[in-house]
């Protein structure tokens, strides 16, 4: 038996394994003690980030099949059928870490990142979005300036990469809470277009069938990047700044269209992007999803740097590389195609039938590990779960527990505060407009969409949650991150079909995060179930905390649907002076996690809104079904702050003024957050179809209004049409660039 490398109990420690993990990696290694390359695999394949080792009993039970659905979890990224012969690939994933220790390159390479997820299966990407958390921005002392600093880093760094591989970035959503202070948010989402039956998949099979590397060189960037997003951030976290991969936009769109060529052609049996963990993870997937065997010669991977060690190829996490597994006989060919587009490109081994990695060293054998057990068998934790103690305290309080304002006061205050502002500063850095598909762009509100120009429909996408409420219920507020994405999607005139999500939370070790993390995929799968928009891709992220203080529950969900008709996307702001304004669904007077009690008392309590699936499900076939038929002019979802706010913004975008009169039990009840609502916009010759097809489905109306006038005016609030202008527009960039 091989005696365990020296120091083992502080390598184990650097490596976070356990004891535990370390005797189940001697009863994989038959009783051989690994060598130090072979730790750092375990270290990386075993991390929270690659493993889902926190997270696989939550889950299971996810609903990731439909008759659309092509592809679910499991592969780079999810597959819908949009028609046609086509089909839509999508995914979102986290750059949390990096981001926060260098936001530029961070947020940079996360977009990097997602692309490869996309263009590893075959599509071209066609549409960013974004989901972006940040702490509190507003003040003058030291943690808002950082924060402050941490927004312009991460959208230039998004902006920068996107915008030079020439994707559009169409959509997304930016908000700020203190618990975001030590532990920043950025989620990237990307989609992608292809022919349906030539989609590629992430295998390794084929005895004798050669493994070859393309893209750029491997550094030393990125080394451990893996097991850094698997760990909680204290003060020295700064001294992780070399764990973050440095990105080359340039290179990686060489690197697409060299795949996109190669794709053509019959040469490859799979493609994987490596990713986290690298060389690594992507060798190990590959193999692992066929069950065969592969052996490299790690002297042979391209290096950037002088006298770099297996372990450094291996752990690597340099950005624009891919592995490939080609047919016997096409290397040259593949090699012809990356060095015309001039990228690195190298044969390094091949598939064997042995079902192990065995990794070479200038002739000399380095590693000799089973794949199976390192890629599908990693440790399932069962953590221990306590509801939090908070909640009850919360819960207690409502609305009336506070000193009433005056709701002049509180809409003017709502109206301020950067949740609600346009974020035109945020994508105003992004290119929306290259590939000149879009056709509802950042800053309409509600869904982005894309034309597809080969079938004549059109993409709907939406990125949404609301932390508020999934801290105060995390259950029913993944529930509603689910529904409102859908209905923004459904407000385009679009069919909701499936969501990829992003769900980012604290410390699992914490049972009282862990509580929240299974309470929020209890949530996801219901909302999923019956609202029928299935799970096909997906990322988790665990320790989203610093000094012992996690994040709110944030699982983020980006849900796409399908328009079969792209030139009926429906716009979310006014179209028409004297056209009629139609509130559809109840006011209830709900104010739990609403965005009311923070800004007014910088709080977040109470229940969370109460929902019915088949109210949300009749409002989403009414605007769906009037929008076929040309009935209506414009719809917007009631969400955060309520009426008012949501004609506030209808208002601002359109420069048209509104007078509407709201029946509600209480005069702040313009500001509630009660679920399934939107306010339609018809025109007088249709109102009458619209309130009957309304009536038929279940759902109450209330024409509330006209669209017309200098003034915005909902019950006894009033702003003159400019000065809304002037504070939903303008409010962002004050508040960000007030130090510059």
């Amino acid at each position: 038996m091989s005696k365990p490398i020296e120091n083992l109990d502080e390598v184990l420690k650097n490596h976070k394994l356990s004891n535990e993990e370390y005797q189940d990696i001697l009863r994989i290694l038959d009783g051989r003690h690994p060598n130090l390359v072979e730790i750092g695999i375990f270290s990386a394949m075993w991390s929270e980030h690659c493993s889902y080792k926190s997270s696989t009993k939550y889950l299971r039970g996810f609903p990731t099949t439909a008759p659309w659905v092509i592809q679910g979890p499991g592969e780079n990224a999810g597959v819908i059928d949009i028609g046609d012969g086509m089909a839509a690939v999508f995914k979102m994933e986290s750059h949390n870490h990096p981001s926060f220790i260098e936001p530029f390159q961070g947020a940079a390479t996360g977009v990097g990142g997602i692309l490869r997820d996309i263009f590893t299966m075959g599509a071209r990407p066609v549409a960013n979005m974004n989901a972006l958390r940040f702490g509190s921005v507003k003040g003058d002392n030291e943690n808002a300036k950082y924060q402050r600093h941490l927004v312009r880093g991460v959208v230039d760094g998004i902006g920068s990469y996107g915008n030079c591989m020439g994707v559009p970035t169409i959509g997304g959503e930016v908000s700020f809470d203190e618990s975001y202070n030590g532990n920043i948010l950025v989620n990237a989402f990307s989609l992608g277009v292809v022919k349906s039956d030539e989609i590629f998949l992430g295998v390794a099979s084929g005895m004798g069938n050669p493994i070859m590397y393309v893209g750029s060189k491997t550094g030393r960037d990125g080394l451990g990047g893996a097991v850094m997003s698997s760990d909680s951030f204290t003060e020295e976290s700064k001294s992780l700044r070399p764990t973050v991969q440095v990105g080359d936009p340039f290179t990686e769109k060489l690197l697409l269209e060299a795949c996109l060529e190669l794709f053509k052609t019959d040469h490859v049996i799979g493609i994987q992007d490596m990713g986290a963990a690298g060389l690594t993870s992507s060798a190990f997937e590959m193999a692992g999803k066929t069950g065969a065997g592969l052996i490299m010669h790690l002297d042979k991977v391209p290096a950037r740097e002088e006298g770099m060690t297996p372990y450094d190829f291996m752990l690597s996490e340099s950005q624009e590389r891919m592995l490939i597994c080609a047919k016997q006989g096409s290397e040259q060919a593949i090699i012809d195609i990356f060095e015309k587009w001039g990228l690195d490109v190298a044969v390094i081994g091949e598939v064997t039938d042995t079902a192990r990695m065995e990794l070479m060293w200038h002739g000399q054998k380095c590693a000799d590990m089973p794949i199976a057990p390192v890629s599908e068998e990693a440790p399932v934790l069962d953590r221990p779960i306590a509801r939090p103690t908070y909640l009850d305290e919360l819960n207690a309080k409502d609305v009336d527990s506070y000193k009433a304002v005056n709701d002049q006061e509180a809409y003017e205050a709502l109206l301020s505060n950067i949740e609600i502002s346009d974020k035109a500063w945020v994508y105003n850095q992004y290119d929306s407009m290259v590939q000149t598909n879009t056709s509802k762009h950042p800053g309409s509100l509600d869904a982005s969409c894309i034309r597809i120009k080969e079938n004549g429909k059109a993409l709907a996408m939406s990125s949404d949650c609301n932390p508020r409420y999934c801290y105060i219920d995390p259950k029913k507020g993944a529930s509603l991150a689910v529904i409102e994405s859908g209905r923004n999607v459904a407000m385009s005139g679009a069919r909701p079909l499936s969501i990829t999500d992003c769900l980012n939370y604290g410390n699992p070790e914490n049972p009282e995060v862990m509580w929240q993390f299974a309470e929020g995929c209890e949530g996801i799968k219901e909302a999923c179930l019956e609202l029928n928009t299935p799970v096909v891709s997906g990322n988790v992220s665990l320790y989203n905390e610093t000094n012992g203080v996690s994040v709110f529950p944030t699982p983020a969900i980006a849900m796409v649907g399908l328009n079969n008709d792209e030139n009926k996307i429906l716009p979310s702001s006014f179209q028409e002076e004297d056209s009629h304004i139609v509130l559809v669904g109840e006011t209830k007077g709900e104010f739990g996690g609403s965005l009311y009690i923070k800004t007014l008392y910088n709080e977040t309590t109470g229940k969370a809104p109460s929902f019915d699936y088949k109210q949300e499900l009749a409002l989403w076939e009414l605007v769906i079904e009037a929008n076929k038929k040309d009935l209506l002019l414009s719809a917007k979802d009631v969400n955060i702050g309520g009426i008012a706010i949501a004609l506030s913004k209808m208002s601002a975008l359109s420069s048209k003024g509104i007078v509407a009169n709201v029946e509600v039990v209480n005069s702040r009840d313009i500001f509630d957050e009660s679920q399934s609502r939107a306010l339609i916009e018809v025109s007088n010759d249709n109102l009458d179809v619209v309130l009957d097809m309304a009536k038929e489905l279940g759902l109450t109306t209330d024409i509330i209004g006209k669209v017309g006038g200098d003034v915005v005016k909902v019950n006894s609030v009033e702003l003159s049409l400019d000065k809304v202008k002037d504070i939903y527009f303008n409010t962002f960039s004050r508040t960000i660039e007030q130090d510059l």
